[in-house]
């Protein structure tokens, strides 16, 4: 099962938290994008509660202010 999740950091946390991200298990890849997020979690899990003990995982970082997790349908 795949999923992303679009964040707003606190100004000038992005960097911090994209070396964070990638740190927690289930993480595939984690950058830095331009508009209404700052940044982009890529996430991969065997199933739905991974998925979202993951997301959980991704918006405690510091510097994370929101997020909105979108997961891939079947």
């Amino acid at each position: 099962m795949n999923g992303l999740i679009l964040v707003k950091t606190s100004v000038g946390a992005v960097e911090e938290a994209i070396r964070e991200a990638k740190k927690i298990e289930g993480v595939v890849d984690a950058y830095a994008v331009f508009g209404r997020f700052d940044m982009v979690v890529l996430l991969e899990a065997k199933d739905f509660p991974s998925l979202m003990r993951t997301a959980v995982s991704v918006s405690a970082l510091k510097g994370i202010r929101s997020t909105e997790t979108l997961v891939e349908g079947d």
